[in-house]
């Protein structure tokens, strides 16, 4: 066999399932995807704040004249920031949370509770709008409430005790809700956001935000039910949506623990035993219409919902419930029942009843096409559910999964490349810190390899606002800015303002601080204005304790996804590293254009490589390879060559071998072309 000249031809994917000698595709790869066959570099992305508040467990994007209003819920509250259409914007706004949400509580006294209202309660001041009902919370508050109207009241401001409670007077027949304000959430009330939006015809006449937090963060089955919230999408005040509307309003606040969706003109939630429920057209606060309806469609929860194209039955809907997929048809049909015409405007559809979903937020629509992970495969919808093939790394998914926390995963697409995303917790990492990724017009699949840009719990893709927006999961520390005077093993008690966003209880990091001491937050003081903060030393000596600190603990940065090549935060910019490995190109693998064994049992010489990259910045060049399929790779040291370089000189000798190519330097990025590798016969030896 003579010297030859070859063309680099692996083919587009990253294969991570099977043997690195049985492939013909690469076999590894990080912050890297395929384009017209070719690897290219994973665009950078760049900081839209740092300052987001909590792991976002749900974000939204809505756009209008210029402003994209970034919405992003986390544990305990909900928050937008408005940004250009180039990802510049202003401060951060925190949502008020407002209203009515009903506490179920067991009244004494011969009363009960059915379907959201509390019979046989005894009043005082008369029978209609005007009348009295007191309570007695354990013996000691007492609240008195004046009914709006007959049968309609709320006792506001007091969580009652579920056997303390209990109601006197005269008068009876009405009915009275019991009830608390809540203004703000805790920690385990709000897990995993959903939102959508609805022209709010009946209300303010603006946009309508709908979200709903629920609490199945950890557990897709979660039955806990919360309320789905709603307000102006231009204001920052959400309360419970009511059923205040129509013939027969009942006044209750809707809560389920599945989620919240739009077909237009209709509001759906669902949630537990296959519940699907929908408004009025055009009213999200009527619930009892003519074509609200209300229905139990299969055995388990339904935890997804979606708009799809409906023809003549629009609108229409998919929703997926733990063991199957449900359609919903806007069918008016009207039929004689009883001798009189009752008209039913709903049509629900069994797709099919033999599949399964991993996460809430793993469904995806690219192009009329809903695409989602199951437990153990992944799936697609086109008019029927299929499988969609992945040879290449299904098993490295399913495989390195962390299972317990696997309602994490979600979706995510980049059009631009027709990608579609799946971001997943690996290993015993309890946020996303990899991702898989599927790409429509290749037709292959590939990952980021744990690449840092993984690191995303939550994110909406690009549409007005052409950059997609993801959220990081690291947790900032401590801001927190003072200094006092500390004795010898005694405890010292500093105000710290309030405006230094310090959280309470946050154990904080500092310098000049002596071995031993503690500085924590303690709890708000009652001075107005400032919060407690008490240092403890343990010291051998006297010290001063300096501490300065930067950021609010337990912030995040929002992050805008496939801008430039670096990682960008402030005026600071990063390299990212981005690298692909080719296939086996050995003589005994068919050599670096063949596919097929060609039986030449002897090494590659490798003398040359001439790369064709579009390309800036300096790259990297490796061999590396092996004497047999199950032996350890040797890697040489890297050979660098920049945009300009014409040709790479080498001597580097394997039976089975592979390139590998890097780019990691500020401002790099590369293009892949026909890369021309001259070799010669190596040895017959093995090693």
């Amino acid at each position: 066999m003579t010297k030859k000249v070859f063309a680099i031809d692996t083919q587009s994917g990253i294969q991570r399932d099977g043997t690195v000698f049985d492939m013909n595709f690469y076999t590894d790869g990080l912050w890297v995807r395929f384009q017209r066959g070719r690897p290219r570099k994973i665009g950078g992305y760049r900081s839209i704040t740092q300052t987001a508040t909590g792991i976002s467990r749900g974000m939204y994007v809505n756009s209008a004249d210029g402003v994209n209003q970034v919405f992003s819920g986390y544990s305990s509250g909900l928050e937008v920031i408005d940004i250009d259409n180039l990802g510049i914007g202003g401060g951060i706004n925190q949502f008020t949370f407002n209203g009515f949400i009903l506490t179920l509580n067991t009244l004494v006294g011969g009363s009960s509770y059915t379907n959201g209202t509390y019979t046989g309660v005894s009043l005082t001041g008369g029978s209609g709008a005007g009348a009295k009902a007191t309570i007695v919370v354990s013996g000691a508050t007492v609240t008195t409430v004046t009914l709006t109207s007959a049968g309609n009241g709320y006792v506001v401001g007091n969580t009652l005790s579920a056997t303390a409670a209990s109601i006197g007077g005269t008068g009876s027949g009405f009915s009275i809700k019991v009830a608390t304000i809540n203004n703000g959430f805790t920690a385990s009330d709000l897990n995993l956001w959903q939102f959508d939006s609805l022209f709010d015809s009946q209300g303010s006449g603006n946009q309508l935000l709908l979200a709903h937090p629920g609490r199945n963060l950890t557990q897709i089955d979660q039955t806990v039910a919360t309320p789905v919230l709603a307000g102006d999408i231009a204001g920052t005040t959400l309360q419970p949506l009511r059923d205040t509307n129509g013939p027969t309003p009942s006044g209750d606040t809707i809560s389920v623990s599945g989620g919240v969706c739009v077909l237009h003109p209709y509001v759906f939630v669902y949630g537990d035993n296959g519940l699907i429920k929908n408004s009025t057209a055009g009213d999200p606060y009527n619930w009892n219409g003519a074509d609200a309806n209300e229905t139990n469609v299969a055995s388990t929860k339904i935890v997804k919902g979606l708009p799809v194209r409906g023809g003549s039955n629009a609108p229409s809907g998919l929703f997926w419930a733990l063991d199957s997929l449900i359609r919903v048809s806007y069918t008016p049909t009207t039929v004689t029942v009883g001798g009189s015409p009752q008209t039913f405007y709903w049509r629900y559809d069994i797709i099919t009843s033999q599949s399964s979903i991993l996460s809430s937020q793993c469904v995806i629509e690219y192009d009329g096409i809903y695409y989602w992970v199951g437990v153990d495969r992944f799936l697609l919808y086109s008019g029927v559910v299929k499988e969609l093939k992945n040879n290449f790394n299904q098993n490295y998914f399913f495989d390195n999964l962390n299972y317990t926390q696997s309602q994490k995963v979600w979706a995510q697409k980049v059009p631009r490349f027709g990608e579609i995303w799946w971001f997943f917790p690996s290993g015993t990492s309890t946020e996303c810190n990899d991702c898989i990724i599927y790409n429509i017009r290749e037709d292959c699949w590939y990952d980021a390899g744990g690449a840092v840009g993984a690191t995303r719990s939550a994110g909406y893709f690009s549409q007005v606002f052409h950059y997609p927006i993801a959220a990081g999961t690291t947790l900032s520390e401590q801001v927190l800015i003072f200094s006092a005077s500390v004795i010898t093993n005694s405890t010292t008690t500093i105000k710290v303002p309030v405006n230094n966003q310090i959280a309470v209880g946050q154990v904080v990091i500092a310098s000049n601080i002596p071995t031993g001491t503690q500085v924590i937050v303690i709890k708000p003081s009652a001075t107005a204005g400032y919060y407690d903060v008490t240092i403890s030393a343990a010291a051998t000596t006297s010290a001063t304790v300096v501490a300065t600190f930067n950021t609010k603990a337990g912030q995040v940065i929002l992050w805008q996804h496939e801008i430039g090549t670096d990682e960008v935060i402030d005026t600071t910019s990063n390299a990212i590293e981005s690298s692909f490995q080719t296939s086996d190109l050995g003589w005994v693998a068919g050599g670096p254009s063949q596919a097929s064994l060609v039986g030449d049992n002897v090494a590659v010489n490798l003398e040359r490589i001439e790369p064709d990259f579009i390309q800036s910045g300096t790259m990297t060049f490796q061999v590396t390879g092996r004497p047999y399929a199950q032996s350890q790779d040797v890697t040489s040291d890297p050979y660098y060559f920049e945009p300009d370089t014409g040709k790479i000189d080498m001597r580097e000798q394997r039976r089975e071998i592979r390139l590998i190519f890097t780019s990691n330097v500020q401002g790099g990025n590369y293009q892949l072309g026909k890369v021309l590798m001259s070799a010669d016969i190596g040895d017959v030896r093995p090693v």
